[in-house]
């Protein structure tokens, strides 16, 4: 019996340390300021590029972020986060792909990196939403 109390005792406490800690599943890690690397700034999307800029804007009010100045016509959002500033450019790859790319306005890659994978995440989780056009009143 006494065996068996230890043995489980110490497979447990294995457990609890053997289990790896994933970086994007630590709260600290999302707004700790750390150098980002430019990869984790860009991503690329399987949506026109019309839905992406305004999937794109959804995302950056969704979480909180002030919205500083929107071009349509180029295809770039300039929002503040943070006290920092930060340009979300869209770009069409082709018909069907479109990359994101959220860099900061300074080049200043030291910044929480929270800030770019929670727009990133709306955009996984809401990407397939439907845009439909409200109308007119």
């Amino acid at each position: 019996m006494e065996r068996t109390i230890k043995f489980l005792l110490i497979m447990s406490i294995y457990l609890i340390f053997a289990i790896p800690v994933f970086a994007d599943d630590n709260p600290a890690y999302m707004i700790t300021p750390q150098n980002v690397d430019f990869k984790l700034c860009t991503r690329t999307y399987i949506m026109p590029e019309e839905k992406m800029f305004y999937v794109a804007i959804a995302a950056i009010k969704a979480n909180n972020f002030e919205v500083d100045e929107i071009q349509s016509k180029t295809g770039y959002i300039l929002f503040t986060a943070v006290g920092k500033q930060y340009l979300a450019s869209v770009v069409k790859i082709d018909s069907t792909h479109t990359q994101l790319k959220i860099t900061p306005i300074n080049n200043n890659y030291f910044f929480a990196p929270g800030i770019v994978l929670n727009v990133f995440r709306y955009i996984d989780l809401n990407g397939a939403t439907p845009i439909v056009e409200l109308p007119k009143i």
